[in-house]
């Protein structure tokens, strides 16, 4: 019966987009907006006693963020304007809170509209490329300078299948291919700021396995995202149909 149960939540697994138009109420550097938005969205969680509990336990979020569009040549997003914010999680009853309740919350420098939500098609994927860096922390800071390209590459995989288990209640075998080929897009490490830090990732392009496990958990990682800090706007993906 619990393998029914899981194997159903499988299939029935959404993954919901939620697009959001925002006013600036100041002009933001596109290096700070990152902060700004999970400040917005934060402040949000805080209105009400249950998504303030969802806020301050320490468990996967299962949603993620692009950053504001249109995206500005003289990285400064204006004050005055309005622009596009898109949102993704495998969660209903997130999507509707960002829907709803995030919308009609606002901050010094940003103030919510109004927002749409959509079913992302589930299709063959061909191959999956992050919009945001991809963080993967290690004890010594920056992947680079602590572990191989090939412990890397397993982090990537053990941190995905660890929010799909977590999802699903579950534990999943995790002998399979995840992907054919990864290619790292940047040559020097991509700083996000972060409280007064700077978190390193990179932009990474990666080719789906043609096979049932593969697409379903890059399906399920176009809602949550790739990596770590997913609700601090790290490692949120697109994705191109096979």
């Amino acid at each position: 019966l619990l393998k029914n149960i899981f194997y159903e939540r499988s299939i029935l697994m959404r993954v919901y987009q939620i697009r959001m138009q925002i006013f600036l109420l100041e002009d933001i550097a596109i290096n700070k907006i990152q902060e700004k938005i999970t400040a917005f969205i934060d402040s949000g969680f805080k209105t009400d006693e249950k998504w303030l509990i969802f806020h301050e336990q320490n468990s996967y979020k299962n949603y993620c963020y692009d950053q504001l569009y249109p995206i500005e040549k003289d990285r400064v997003y204006k004050k005055g304007k309005i622009y596009t914010l898109t949102i993704r999680t495998v969660d209903l009853e997130l999507a509707k809170y960002f829907k709803l309740v995030c919308v009609d919350n606002h901050i010094k420098e940003i103030k919510g509209l109004v927002a749409e939500i959509r079913v992302l098609p589930k299709k063959m994927l061909e191959r999956i490329y992050t919009l945001t860096p991809m963080i993967i922390k290690t004890e010594k800071g920056y992947w680079k300078e602590a572990i191989s390209f090939a412990e890397f590459e397993q982090r990537l995989k053990v941190n995905l299948i660890k929010k799909w288990n977590a999802y699903h209640q579950e534990k999943i075998d995790e002998d399979f291919d995840l992907y054919t080929v990864i290619e790292l897009k940047n040559k020097k490490p991509i700083a996000m700021e972060y409280k007064s830090i700077k978190l390193l990732g990179d932009k990474v392009q990666i080719q789906v396995a043609d096979n049932k496990r593969a697409q379903d958990l890059w399906y399920f990682a176009l809602g949550v995202g790739l990596g770590e800090m997913n609700a601090r706007g790290c490692g949120f993906l697109n994705y191109r149909w096979l």
